[in-house]
């Protein structure tokens, strides 16, 4: 366990919380909303055995690391990324990112180059652009989070159990790919967040990636369930494949948000071959 310091609130630092696990090519996992590092215990153990050191944070707001109540874009997450990459001196990375955390794959090698990256992954991912406009007809209309931050400002708990239920798509998958244990366990993670991060993260939803896709020079992969309630495929990854220089793509049937829990033999074996792939 591991603390790097990205920035002061007050007189307060403000840190990331980090493990860091094994050697060789490393590989930075990125967690999504509402959870934290422990999310990706069933990405860990494979790309420890494929012989990567393996490397999760807690985004702020979230896990073990600091709850300011500034910070929550894409600007500050790319560079808290960024201070934690820099602090471990990491080369020759992959950088995973699941839902949310596909955001700061993506900014990050927007703002700050792939003069560290190997190759970038996205699980689920939140990019291109989730809002609809004149110029992104494929998005979702903006009432959609304005109910979403009602919801959380009314009963923050309440709604932290109707989103966990689309994420994981709990009345199809129920007892056979997610137990009520896991569940809860990802409920307890979400409930103990920062309210106020919490809310402020949905406006980061919805972020223009769209300049950012055009410096991604990397291999990319791009996973996501073609049942996904949270970010709809036909807004999110099904459009990246024309959008990126070179990707590779897979849709996993009847998966939903969650795959990385629900679907990991699927998920696992894309990543590890993907890593293998475009590794040394």
């Amino acid at each position: 366990m591991g603390f790097v310091t990205v920035g002061k609130e007050n007189a307060q630092d403000v840190r990331l919380h980090y493990e860091d696990w094994g050697s060789g090519d490393p590989v930075v996992l990125i967690h999504g909303f509402p959870l934290d590092g422990q999310s990706w215990e069933r990405q860990v153990p494979g790309l420890l055995k494929a012989g990567r050191r393996v490397i999760t944070y807690d985004r702020r707001g979230f896990g073990l690391s600091s709850r300011p109540v500034t910070g929550y874009d894409y600007d500050t997450f790319a560079a808290d990324l960024n201070a934690l990459v820099e602090a471990l001196d990491l080369r020759e990375m992959t950088i995973a990112g699941f839902s949310m955390g596909t955001g700061e794959v993506t900014r990050y090698l927007g703002r700050y180059g792939s003069q560290r990256v190997r190759a970038a992954a996205m699980i689920a991912p939140i990019p291109p652009y989730l809002l609809k406009a004149d110029d992104n007809p494929e998005g979702v209309p903006g009432t959609v989070f304005e109910e979403i931050v009602r919801a959380i400002r009314a009963d923050r708990p309440a709604y932290l159990k109707a989103f966990l239920d689309d994420f994981n798509n709990v009345d199809k998958l129920h007892g056979s790919r997610i137990s009520d244990q896991a569940w809860q366990a990802q409920w307890n993670v979400a409930a103990g967040a920062s309210a106020i991060g919490t809310e402020a993260c949905v406006g980061t939803w919805l972020t223009d990636f769209r300049d950012d896709l055009r410096e991604n020079d990397v291999p990319t992969l791009v996973v996501q369930g073609d049942e996904d309630r949270i970010l709809p495929i036909d807004s999110t990854g099904r459009r990246l494949p024309a959008l990126l220089k070179d990707a590779r793509y897979l849709e996993i049937p009847g998966g939903p948000h969650n795959v990385p829990w629900t679907h990991p033999e699927e998920v696992n074996g894309a990543l590890l071959t993907f890593v293998r792939d475009t590794g040394r």
